[in-house]
Protein backbone atom coordinates (compact mmCIF):
# COMPACT_ATOMS: atom_id res chain seq x y z
CA UNK A 1 0.00 0.00 0.00
CA UNK A 2 3.21 2.34 -0.07
CA UNK A 3 1.75 6.16 1.28
CA UNK A 4 -1.15 6.17 -1.08
CA UNK A 5 -4.84 5.59 0.02
CA UNK A 6 -7.91 7.02 -0.91
CA UNK A 7 -10.63 7.44 1.16
CA UNK A 8 -12.72 8.48 -1.76
CA UNK A 9 -12.39 5.52 -3.29
CA UNK A 10 -12.70 3.43 -0.27
CA UNK A 11 -16.01 4.76 0.71
CA UNK A 12 -17.32 4.42 -3.30
CA UNK A 13 -16.17 0.61 -2.78
CA UNK A 14 -18.06 -0.01 1.26
CA UNK A 15 -21.12 1.12 -0.81
CA UNK A 16 -20.36 -1.79 -3.34
CA UNK A 17 -19.53 -4.51 -0.66
CA UNK A 18 -22.53 -3.29 1.09
CA UNK A 19 -24.54 -4.03 -2.19
CA UNK A 20 -22.82 -7.50 -2.61
CA UNK A 21 -23.85 -8.50 0.93
CA UNK A 22 -27.42 -7.49 0.61
CA UNK A 23 -27.57 -9.46 -2.84
CA UNK A 24 -25.76 -12.51 -1.39
CA UNK A 25 -28.66 -12.61 1.29
CA UNK A 26 -30.40 -14.02 -1.00
CA UNK A 27 -34.37 -13.48 -1.62
CA UNK A 28 -36.61 -14.80 1.25
CA UNK A 29 -39.69 -16.71 0.14
CA UNK A 30 -42.42 -17.10 2.37
CA UNK A 31 -46.19 -15.92 3.12
CA UNK A 32 -45.40 -12.27 3.98
CA UNK A 33 -42.80 -11.69 1.28
CA UNK A 34 -44.90 -13.36 -1.55
CA UNK A 35 -47.70 -11.20 -0.64
CA UNK A 36 -50.68 -13.65 -2.09
CA UNK A 37 -53.00 -11.36 0.46
CA UNK A 38 -52.42 -8.11 -1.07
CA UNK A 39 -52.49 -9.29 -4.67
CA UNK A 40 -55.60 -10.69 -3.87
CA UNK A 41 -56.78 -7.43 -2.31
CA UNK A 42 -55.85 -5.19 -5.29
CA UNK A 43 -56.00 -7.06 -7.79
CA UNK A 44 -54.82 -6.89 -11.48
CA UNK A 45 -54.25 -3.74 -12.36
CA UNK A 46 -54.15 -2.20 -8.90
CA UNK A 47 -51.71 0.40 -7.45
CA UNK A 48 -49.49 -1.52 -5.46
CA UNK A 49 -46.97 0.87 -4.79
CA UNK A 50 -49.52 2.61 -2.05
CA UNK A 51 -49.76 -0.62 -0.58
CA UNK A 52 -48.47 -0.52 3.08
CA UNK A 53 -47.18 -4.00 2.91
CA UNK A 54 -44.84 -2.72 -0.21
CA UNK A 55 -44.11 0.18 1.61
CA UNK A 56 -42.72 -1.57 4.55
CA UNK A 57 -40.67 -4.42 2.12
CA UNK A 58 -39.26 -1.36 -0.05
CA UNK A 59 -37.61 0.06 2.93
CA UNK A 60 -36.25 -3.46 4.65
CA UNK A 61 -35.19 -5.01 1.51
CA UNK A 62 -33.46 -2.92 -0.50
CA UNK A 63 -30.23 -0.97 -0.33
CA UNK A 64 -30.50 2.32 1.25
CA UNK A 65 -27.34 3.81 -0.98
CA UNK A 66 -25.11 6.93 0.57
CA UNK A 67 -23.10 7.55 -2.37
CA UNK A 68 -25.40 5.95 -5.91
CA UNK A 69 -28.11 8.68 -7.07
CA UNK A 70 -31.16 6.75 -7.60
CA UNK A 71 -32.98 9.67 -9.33
CA UNK A 72 -33.60 10.40 -12.68
CA UNK A 73 -31.32 11.60 -14.80
CA UNK A 74 -33.74 14.85 -14.69
CA UNK A 75 -34.20 14.98 -10.63
CA UNK A 76 -30.35 14.54 -10.94
CA UNK A 77 -29.44 17.74 -12.96
CA UNK A 78 -32.11 19.56 -11.22
CA UNK A 79 -30.08 19.46 -7.71
CA UNK A 80 -26.68 20.01 -9.38
CA UNK A 81 -25.76 16.39 -10.84
CA UNK A 82 -22.74 15.75 -8.89
CA UNK A 83 -21.11 12.51 -9.77
CA UNK A 84 -20.69 9.86 -7.00
CA UNK A 85 -16.75 10.74 -6.67
CA UNK A 86 -17.56 14.16 -5.48
CA UNK A 87 -20.16 13.35 -2.91
CA UNK A 88 -17.66 10.11 -1.44
CA UNK A 89 -14.64 12.79 -1.34
CA UNK A 90 -17.50 15.23 0.56
CA UNK A 91 -18.30 12.35 2.97
CA UNK A 92 -14.61 11.61 3.68
CA UNK A 93 -13.58 14.91 4.36
CA UNK A 94 -16.49 15.23 6.56
CA UNK A 95 -15.44 12.09 8.35
CA UNK A 96 -11.81 13.02 8.54
CA UNK A 97 -13.10 16.41 9.44
CA UNK A 98 -14.91 15.38 12.96
CA UNK A 99 -13.96 11.83 13.70
CA UNK A 100 -12.14 11.26 16.97
CA UNK A 101 -10.60 8.17 17.37
CA UNK A 102 -10.49 6.57 21.05
CA UNK A 103 -6.85 6.50 21.93
CA UNK A 104 -5.19 3.16 22.76
CA UNK A 105 -4.79 1.46 25.69
CA UNK A 106 -1.53 2.19 27.42
CA UNK A 107 -0.54 -1.41 27.27
CA UNK A 108 -1.13 -1.57 23.64
CA UNK A 109 0.43 1.50 23.14
CA UNK A 110 3.76 0.36 24.71
CA UNK A 111 3.81 -2.69 22.79
CA UNK A 112 3.50 -0.61 19.30
CA UNK A 113 6.31 1.40 20.54
CA UNK A 114 8.36 -1.60 22.23
CA UNK A 115 7.94 -3.10 18.31
CA UNK A 116 8.78 0.30 16.39
CA UNK A 117 12.12 0.71 19.10
CA UNK A 118 12.82 -3.19 18.32
CA UNK A 119 12.62 -2.66 14.48
CA UNK A 120 14.60 0.83 14.30
CA UNK A 121 17.56 -0.95 16.47
CA UNK A 122 17.33 -3.69 14.18
CA UNK A 123 18.00 -1.62 11.31
CA UNK A 124 21.02 0.38 12.48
Amino acid sequence: MGICFCYTQLLIDREFVRMVRRVMQGIAVNEDTLATEVINAVGAGGNYLMQEHTIKHMRQEHSRAGLIDRRTRKGWEELGGSDMTVRAKEEALAILAAHRPEPLAPAVAGQIRKIVRDAEEELL
